[in-house]
This record gives structure tokens, sequence and C-alpha cells, in this order.
């Protein structure tokens, strides 16, 4: 069975180890608990839309990002050969649309 939370932590720790930051770096600038941060890296907490938005803020990348990895991952995991690689044309134009009404 996968587990989006073990996913989810390994994604969280490359992408800190890839900035070459600590994990008490992480956790004080996200505002995160150090032991918290490493069970969520571990996949043995789940982290709440809002630890994630903090992760990924004191990481510097994009929360979209953590998530495009994350599901990049799974689809491996269940056996998908390819996934794409690319935001569907409806999806885009929909963005485009409320983009503009702003």
């Amino acid at each position: 069975m996968i587990l989006v939370r073990h996913e989810i932590g390994e994604v969280l720790r490359d992408l800190r180890q890839q900035k070459g930051r600590t994990l008490r770096q992480v956790a004080s600038r996200a505002s995160v608990a150090l032991g918290y941060l490493s069970e969520v890296e571990r996949g043995q907490k789940e982290a709440s839309s809002e630890i994630l938005a903090s992760v990924a803020e004191a990481l510097d990348v994009p929360i979209s990002t953590i998530m495009r990895e994350v599901g990049d991952r799974i689809a491996v995991l269940e056996g998908l050969q390819t996934f794409p690689d690319v935001v569907p044309d409806d999806l885009v134009a929909s963005v485009d649309a409320e983009l503009s009404l702003r």
C-alpha cells in the first residue's frame, strides 16, 4: 500500500538536503517543532497543508513543486510508465481566465 505521507516526507528530506539545510534550520525557519518535522520526513506523521506551506516557504520551493514531485513518485510506485509533464490545455485556459479577472 502506498502511503502519501511517506512520499511527502521523502520529497521534503530530498529538497532539504539538496538545499544544504539542516533539519534544525528548516524547522526553525518554518516555525515547526524539530521533532515533528523529523517525524514528517520519516513518514511517521501527517503534515497539514499549513505545515507543508511553511516548510515549502522555509525551503524556498513552491508548494506546487513539492506536490508535483510527490505525484510523480506515486505514479512510479503505481506502475505508471509515463505521466504527463505538462498541464492540460483546459486547465491552463481556466487558470488564464481566472487570472484575467483579477
